[in-house]
């Protein structure tokens, strides 16, 4: 399906990332990957312009063209009591930003029917404390994909995806962990790796500017105290 087409992925050497650039090349795809742990791919921290603007040239000196941007990098998780100003401004670098300027660096270089997909988290709609500067970047980067959405209309499709509890081990949970969410169970790598792959599929071609939230249904449930045995205790 992904024969002779261009795949970027950002933060693709672990996890959900590489999971997703994996599945790209089972269905022949190319993959151009880039990511600040070692390895053989394009090495470097998405927070460094320049970083940003060298891998932007690399892919297009060796590929020529771009069909797929996948946004998929990790900002980091700091909270109010902890997170400094800089370490703030690093994950909005990371998680907003970075996926900004490589839209823009991309633009001219995108194949009709080209798609960017930018990952989310449940987060970007609900919270736990101390997570501030994660979930401003992830709350940051659906706004985003709606205003690149309209900006590339006629051209590059742009959506997103809110992943919510996802393991990257591939691990299998039952008992509590399981049954809070109404699929019954922890979602996988593949779960998003999936949908990212329909998105940027001819299947997918009427969506645009949308957001999927993955999280086997856990932010459509209602919870109260005394239900189901849910107890609130007040710290």
């Amino acid at each position: 399906m992904f024969k002779g087409k261009i795949a970027v992925v950002t933060g693709g050497a672990n996890g959900i990332g590489k999971c997703i650039a994996g599945e790209f090349q089972k269905c022949s795809a190319q993959v151009a990957v880039i990511d600040k742990a070692p390895g053989d791919h394009f090495v470097g921290d998405l927070a460094d312009k320049s970083v940003l603007e060298n891998f932007a040239k690399h892919v297009i000196e060796r590929y020529g063209h771009v069909d797929y941007l996948v946004n998929n990098a990790l900002p980091i998780m700091r909270g109010i009591d902890e997170c400094s100003y800089g370490e703030f401004q690093y994950a909005l670098s990371v998680g907003v930003t970075a996926p900004f300027y490589l839209a823009k660096l991309y633009a001219p270089w995108f194949n009709e029917g080209g798609a960017i997909i930018n990952i989310s988290s449940s987060r970007d709609r609900m919270s736990q404390p101390q997570t501030e500067s994660y979930t401003a970047a992830k709350g940051g980067i659906a706004a985003l994909t709606h205003a690149l959405a309209v900006s590339f209309a006629g051209k590059v499709r742009v959506n997103s995806i809110s992943p919510g509890w996802i393991d990257t081990s591939f691990k299998s949970y039952e008992g509590p962990d399981a049954v809070q969410q109404p699929v019954h169970r922890v979602g996988n790598p593949l779960d998003i790796a999936n949908m990212v792959l329909f998105l940027c599929s001819d299947k997918a071609g009427f969506i645009t500017g949308e957001n999927i939230c993955i999280d086997g249904g856990m932010t459509r449930q209602m919870i109260y105290h005394g239900d189901h045995g849910w107890k609130l205790e007040t710290e």
